[in-house]
């Protein structure tokens, strides 16, 4: 068993576990050589051999305890018909929404869509060391939305008349949306995955009296179904703020993954019968090597004697230096 599933089964906080989101990605020279020579990101998520060698690109330069497969959050309304361009300096637009071809989906054609996608999770699980977890995931049903129905303003705040244009649809989509995040999360188990991330990465923009029925009932929707597939679970509901704690009583996943926001001593105190991942600002590896320490010691010192999950509080940027995360993996390890 891999030491992140033992600190996520057994709450043991005398083992460490250390991984980073985004870990295969672009501050990686090995990374930008791969896709310097495709430039298409969904046809590169789809191509199971490349997608697995960038998953172990940083198992191999790194000392990490677990590989997390090479996809997007976005391949799911990919596979239930909307057209995605990812672009360098926008990020990823969708099609305009079809309420009628995203009900005629088949559970078959979904999985024969993303069929590559598990294929390079058995590729990449038979070359994983076993000791190692193999780690999927999938977007929460909210963050989803907010890209499938453009529900963003360019400040990246909530954007009031679409949300209300769209409101009425709101819970069918979600119900149809869960049906196939179950099947995706099915699927990646079956294909070799050992423990499940759910990305709520837009959460923060829920209004207040919103949150519960489109933030915290789909996140526990999908935890109970990990449970019921015996497959560990971490959560990030990124940007809720103090609602953390309403979060992780209602919805009691396995492990929270907590944001810069939070502050790590609240967490422990707050956050109860869960296992605290993350929290470290990316930002921080753009500093010196000193400051890097300065902000990891604050982490390593908060969790210490409780069960923690080293890992930062957003994915790491592309200007990330990969010294600085070898040097961040080296202090990490030999802290005490």
């Amino acid at each position: 068993m891999s030491n992140l599933n033992k600190i996520l089964n057994k709450k043991k906080e005398s083992c460490k576990s250390i991984w980073f989101m985004r870990q295969a990605g672009r501050y990686l020279p090995e990374f930008r050589k791969i896709r310097s020579k495709n430039k298409d990101f969904i046809k590169l998520c789809l191509n199971s051999e490349l997608s697995s060698e960038i998953t172990l690109q940083p198992i191999k330069r790194f000392n990490l305890d677990s590989a997390i497969i090479f996809s997007d959050i976005l391949m799911v309304p990919y596979a239930l018909g909307q057209n995605i361009d990812f672009n360098k300096d926008k990020g990823p637009t969708l099609s305009k929404f079809n309420f009628k071809i995203f009900l005629d989906n088949n559970e078959d054609n979904f999985s024969k869509k993303l069929y590559p996608v598990y294929k390079a999770i058995e590729i990449t699980r038979n070359k994983l060391d076993q000791k190692k977890s193999l780690i999927s995931f999938v977007g929460a049903p909210w963050t989803l939305l907010v890209y499938m129905l453009d529900l963003k303003d360019k400040k990246k705040k909530l954007d009031q008349n679409r949300f209300h244009e769209e409101h009425m649809n709101l819970n069918k989509i979600i119900d149809h949306l869960l049906k196939y995040l179950k099947l995706h999360i099915k699927n990646q188990i079956e294909a070799g995955a050992d423990v499940v991330q759910i990305f709520d990465s837009w959460a923060g923009l829920l209004p207040e009296n919103m949150i519960n029925d489109l933030c915290y009932v789909p996140n526990l929707k999908l935890v109970e179904f990990c449970r019921n597939e015996k497959i560990s679970n971490i959560c990030f509901p990124k940007g809720i703020n103090k609602n953390y704690e309403n979060f992780n009583n209602l919805v009691k996943p396995d492990g929270i993954n907590i944001d810069p926001n939070i502050d790590p001593i609240w967490a422990k105190k707050k956050l109860k019968n869960v296992v605290i991942q993350g929290g470290l600002d990316p930002n921080v590896l753009l500093k010196s090597e000193e400051e890097i320490m300065k902000g990891a010691t604050k982490y390593i010192n908060s969790f210490r004697d409780f069960p923690y999950v080293f890992n930062l509080g957003h994915g790491l940027l592309p200007e990330t230096d990969p010294d600085k995360v070898e040097m961040l993996i080296k202090f990490y390890r030999n802290s005490k």
